[in-house]
């Protein structure tokens, strides 16, 4: 019998190898009152330091929030080294507005516009084109490019998007999006590592070749993320749940055991070849942050 010594049993730590070689973006959305604007602004100048490749900024259903969408995207020009992408939907809109928009961008400095089909306005109802608007979002792509040559990302689902009939329909659905001239592609958010890698080759081999981007949502309140992730699609393991299970009432762990999840989660990816992640940051800085630091991005001048 072959004698095995401690120092064969031991692994390397998931976080030996820190991934210097990886690019992150965040995004925001835009503040409806004073609070949430001085939330929103605190969390942009804390994630500054760490030099994202873009932050975005998104776009309420059916519009509601484009006043507000132009007005963030501007500051973040005006006052900030940041490249901003602006989200742009086709809900109730049409075509000549929407393009009226995506000129102002262009004249605004912008360059890179996350094209989406959106929601309605109403919660749950079924997605209906205005007369006159885009279609979808590959239509919507098709337009943008000849308004300028911005760089387009458009969204991905690695669980498929909820309208779609099956995987192999929502895949079609991305190739028609990157055919019309999408650059990239950012998924929906997910937790469950094994099931990107599986969504990845089937990506692959319908022939998308351009970066797909895996979303990253750190979950700082497990009621609310069960919640939504219920309305578009996303699983959450059971794992997971019994992770948070019992600290409604307990911030400070809550806190640290969701950093933990979502660092695991892209170390893991890290090690299966990705190198870009997209933070959904819900305007907080701390989370995105300590996950951020943990893989090693981090401020420059700070040693790594």
């Amino acid at each position: 019998m072959t004698k095995v010594t401690n120092s064969e049993l031991l692994q390397p730590s998931l976080f030996a190898e820190q991934a210097k070689d990886l690019q992150v973006s965040f995004e925001f959305f835009p503040p409806n009152n004073e609070k949430m604007d001085q939330a929103l602004w605190t969390s942009v100048r804390k994630l500054e330091p760490l030099r994202p490749e873009m932050v975005s900024v998104t776009y309420g259903a059916g519009g509601s929030t484009r006043q507000r969408t132009h007005a963030t995207i501007s500051r973040i020009l005006k006052e900030t080294d940041l490249t901003p992408a602006a989200h742009l939907t086709c809900v109730a809109a049409s075509k000549g507005e929407i393009d009226d928009i995506a000129r102002e961008y262009w004249d605004m400095g912008v360059r890179h516009i996350v094209a989406l089909r959106g929601d309605m306005p109403e919660i749950g109802a079924a997605y209906a084109p205005h007369d006159q608007g885009y279609i979808n979002a590959t239509d919507l792509v098709g337009g943008l490019k000849k308004i300028g040559d911005f760089h387009l990302s458009v969204a991905a689902y690695p669980e498929s998007h909820p309208d779609s009939v099956d995987r192999q329909a929502d895949i079609d659905n991305l190739k028609r999006k990157i055919d019309a001239g999408a650059d990239q592609a950012i998924t929906q958010y997910f937790f469950d590592v094994d099931m990107y890698f599986r969504f990845m080759d089937r990506v692959l081999a319908a022939g998308i070749t351009v970066p797909i981007i895996p979303g990253i949502m750190p979950v700082t309140n497990f009621a609310m993320a069960k919640n939504f992730s219920a309305r578009c699609g996303t699983t959450i393991p059971k794992w997971l749940e019994s992770q948070f299970e019992g600290l409604d009432d307990r911030p400070e762990i809550r806190r640290h055991v969701a950093a933990t999840v979502a660092a695991e989660q892209c170390m893991r990816l890290y090690q299966g070849g990705v190198r870009n992640f997209h933070f959904y940051t819900l305007n907080r800085s701390e989370l995105t942050t300590t996950i951020c630091h943990i893989l090693g991005v981090r401020p420059k001048g700070i040693v790594q």
